[in-house]
């Protein structure tokens, strides 16, 4: 509903703001100008997210202060112009008196005072990009005070002008004074920009978490900031949601059913975090469960009423966030109903190191001379994908790496904590474990850099005989225990020294073809003379540096899902074609955008679930 709120939001905001046209046109023009004015600013609005909201903000920041003080001044004027008694209303025994001489009119009435107060429920999304306290003042001290005096304002006004034509749309735009509607309306324009912002950064706000728990399709995530680790831009989601609005804006043209459409959503959003906040009360800061329904029975009272008159609206335009919400939903149960089934086969069909035991230091197959990178997004364990391979093919290279890249919530990684190294089996067998670690602001090396710093690590692993290491290979490794190593640039005494080029054969270069010989890249270790090394590392470091001078191959799975036989029908088409559908349409992981396509190789494996 929040994702809905973030379409409808920009849409009846510009759209409403644009409507004060209305008051200074003919209605014939201003039918011709209202709809594309609207739309190019929606698209300038979306425009502006790539740039991040600590430089939009600073662009933003000065608009609400000018329409704040706009609204509130224009609102003082009304007040002492028209009904200083005016400020009477804001006992709350008005509202019982208003609804008990409509009744019916007052109730169905509720969905359109509703949208006085959306927006208070995007303003959890601030807590990404400002602190706490932060929010409670310019919340309390400016912008509630300005919206009470902007109301009361127009309250005084139509107090005394009962006869205002029934053709305009708005309220606001007619008790402004005439001379003030242009800029009024310039500066009302900007403020709806600025109001659109903080429900698009919560809707990106939200994406991203859903897709960190494997709730929603992988999309893009760029972090704006540096310092701050909520603020962040999604270019899918951004230019998904300016179609949408401009979907609406175009299809609507009526900012009655926008209003209704978007007061479902609010107050849709509203209760569901009221129900949850009673969860929270309970089990996060331990309360009695009379608390929690005490606080129920209060807020849920009061915004059920104004549910249940946006319900009645569904008709009219109260259907658009229903069946977004079902249509976001729909796509989140599909991919985290085929994620957690693809990550138990994996768990399932894992590799013991018993069976890596049995094969013996060869492995049972031929080992081939180079390094080979399996990629896998285990922790633990030998991934299904790599038993695939080597069943299929007997062959892999005489030193196995399983590789995982994670990132992690910091800006930066510190160099000397970047991997972390762990053997699996072993001496004898040369597999290893490396866990690399980034930051979200961590720019990814190039590939000769990357494996300069992988081989490093893992031979100050070696040399360090980390991970209780012994001399004789009788006794296997257990899987799991991991050594945090930095890079070689890191140490102040770095195994890896130098990667230069070999000499060129003379013989070859002085052919009549003269044929062009790349030279060889080699690593070089630097063997400190004390503590003295044994000769079982000895021969691991050279195995390693022969192995990096043949070069390294990236191995990647690429897994697809079929539902298994007999499995119902539902499930078929929700994995067969709604997951998979997803899989193929969404970004690949980050780590396989950066593998070297020359010396990558893909390993295809069907999931039978």
């Amino acid at each position: 509903m929040v994702i809905g709120v973030g379409v409808l939001k920009p849409a009846i905001s510009v759209f409403s703001a644009v409507s004060g046209l209305e008051l200074s046109m003919s209605k014939e023009h201003h039918r011709y100008v209202e709809v594309p004015c609207a739309c190019i600013i929606i698209i300038g609005l979306f425009a502006l997210q790539r740039y991040g909201t600590h430089r939009v903000g600073f662009l933003f920041a000065p608009i609400v202060c000018i329409w704040l003080f706009c609204i509130s001044a224009i609102g003082i004027y009304n007040v002492f112009y028209w009904n200083p008694h005016v400020y009477q209303a804001l006992s709350p025994y008005y509202v019982f008196q208003f609804l008990r001489k409509t009744r019916r009119g007052g109730w169905m009435a509720l969905g359109g005072i509703l949208l006085c107060i959306t927006g208070s429920e995007a303003m959890f999304a601030g807590l990404g990009h400002f602190s706490q306290l932060s929010i409670k003042i310019a919340f309390t001290s400016l912008v509630y005070p300005s919206l009470i005096l902007a109301y009361m304002g127009q309250a005084a006004y139509f107090s005394r002008h009962h006869d205002v034509e029934q053709e305009y749309h708005f309220g606001f735009y007619v008790s402004v004074p005439e001379k003030l509607r242009w800029p009024v309306l310039v500066i009302a324009i900007l403020a709806a920009v600025v109001g659109s912002q903080s429900i698009i950064t919560g809707t990106f706000s939200i994406i991203r978490q859903c897709s960190a728990l494997s709730c929603f399709p992988r999309v893009k995530v760029v972090h704006t900031s540096s310092k701050i680790h909520g603020q962040v831009y999604i270019p899918e989601i951004n230019w998904l949601l300016m179609l949408l609005c401009l979907a609406v804006t175009i299809g609507f043209r009526d900012t009655k059913l926008m209003g209704n459409a978007s007061g479902l959503a609010v107050v849709s959003v509203m209760l569901v975090t009221s129900c949850l906040m009673s969860v929270v009360i309970v089990i996060c800061w331990h309360k009695n469960v009379l608390v929690a329904i005490g606080f129920v029975l209060f807020f849920g009272t009061i915004e059920v009423l104004f549910f249940s008159a946006s319900v009645i609206k569904f008709f009219e335009g109260a259907w658009v966030p229903v069946a977004l919400a079902f249509v976001f939903l729909t796509v989140m149960c599909v991919w985290h109903y085929g994620t957690l089934k693809k990550y138990e086969f994996d768990v399932q069909n894992k590799v013991s190191i018993s069976w890596l035991l049995s094969l013996g230091p060869s492995l049972g197959f031929a080992r081939v001379r180079g390094i080979g990178l399996v990629h896998t997004e285990l922790v633990s364990g030998i991934p299904a994908i790599f038993s695939h391979f080597v069943t299929n093919l007997p062959a892999f290279h005489q030193v196995l790496v399983f590789l995982c890249i994670k990132h992690v919530p910091v800006p930066h990684v510190r160099p000397e904590e970047r991997f972390l190294v762990g053997r699996v089996g072993p001496r004898d067998f040369r597999v290893y474990r490396c866990i690399v670690r980034y930051g979200y602001h961590d720019v990814h090396k190039d590939d000769n850099e990357f494996e300069k710093d992988l081989v490093c690590s893992i031979a100050k692993f070696i040399q360090a005989g980390s991970g209780g290491l012994n001399s004789s290979n009788d006794e296997p490794e257990k899987d799991g225990k991991m050594t945090v190593v930095g890079t070689c640039s890191s140490s102040s005494h770095p195994i890896l020294v130098s990667e230069h080029e070999n000499d060129v054969d003379l013989a070859e270069t002085s052919t009549k073809s003269h044929k062009v010989v790349q030279p060889k890249k080699r690593v070089r270790f630097v063997v400190p003379e004390s503590p003295k090394i044994d000769v079982g590392t000895m021969e691991e470091l050279k195995d390693l540096m022969e192995a990096r001078e043949v070069g390294l191959a990236y191995i990647i799975g690429q897994s697809y899902m079929r539902a298994k036989p007999g499995s119902s029908l539902l499930k078929k088409i929700v994995i067969n074609f709604g997951y998979e559908f997803l899989r193929k349409n969404s970004r690949e992981p980050s780590y396989v955008l950066s593998v070297p396509h020359a010396s990558s190789l893909e390993v295809g494996m069907m999931y039978q679930v």
